[in-house]
């Protein structure tokens, strides 16, 4: 593989609940309006799980980011999918429609086997997209691509740090972020998307869905070293050339402008 080629997507997936569905599958008969369904069923999750955080199944994406990474490692780009329209139906095509454009590289996510996935899986069978290539049901179970342990498709960064569920990942892609420097959550989390969408903010939910992209880059870049793929001197030479990246692009782009203001650097420990 050519090391300009794209060898890995790296992205992150932001959705809202349909509550027009949540309506019909879980009050049938109480003719509740989408938006009573879905504070309805938030109320529930409240009550039994201490947060308002809905499954997968219910959702629809409205933000998509990724990140194109050559063979060594290097950004591309990163873009969200179907700006400034941001329409369900379209991002699950586009992303889709991306990965066999690219050669089917490999997914880098954090919780995307858990959520990230499931969400696009279950768009494209709502909206009748194909998937022969990701859905390779006729090869060798270790060779499919939704395999959970074939990581050549698939890379989902929980599974790394947690040795495949059999330790608990406790802070998740923030604590990874902040112990390499880098920004994590600064203010806005996946708990408040919804309420964004419905008051109207979704590039602000595209930018938030973009800073998710770098910390997972960041942390991708640091697996790596931990893995001995990249040494750590190469590793700090990417990351120099991804800050480039960034402080070329930022102008216009308040994701990236945010980003940078929030930005660390790494430490070496001293001898």
């Amino acid at each position: 593989m050519s090391q300009s080629q794209v060898a890995y997507l790296v992205f992150d997936v932001e959705a809202v609940a349909d509550g027009d569905l949540i309506s019909r599958v879980r009050y049938p008969g109480e003719e509740l309006a989408p938006e009573e369904a879905i504070a309805k069923y938030q109320a529930e999750q409240i009550e039994s799980t201490g947060s308002d955080f809905l499954p997968a199944t219910y959702m629809l994406p409205v933000s998509v980011a990724i990140a194109k990474i050559t063979a060594d490692y290097r950004m591309q780009d990163l873009t969200v999918l179907d700006a400034p329209k941001f329409r369900p139906y379209v991002i699950t095509q586009k992303f889709w429609q991306g990965w066999v454009h690219y050669g089917q590289p490999a997914f880098v996510t954090f919780n995307g086997r858990g959520y990230d996935l499931p969400v696009l899986e279950l768009a494209a069978y709502r909206y009748g997209i194909a998937l022969p290539e990701w859905f390779n049901l006729e090869a060798r179970s270790y060779e499919q691509s939704r395999n959970r342990y074939n990581t050549s498709a698939h890379i989902d960064l929980m599974d790394v740090f947690s040795n495949f569920g059999a330790s608990r990942m406790t802070g998740g892609l923030n604590l990874l972020a902040n112990l390499i420097g880098k920004p994590g959550k600064t203010g806005i989390d996946g708990s408040k998307v919804q309420s964004m969408y419905d008051t109207g903010k979704v590039q602000e939910i595209n930018d938030y869905c973009r800073c998710d992209v770098l910390d997972t880059y960041f942390v991708f870049l640091r697996s790596r070293v931990l893995t001995g793929q990249l040494s750590i001197d190469d590793e700090q030479e990417v990351v120099t050339e991804a800050y480039q990246f960034l402080e070329r692009e930022s102008a216009g782009n308040p994701a990236y402008q945010h980003y940078l203001e929030h930005w660390g650097d790494w430490v070496a420990p001293e001898e």
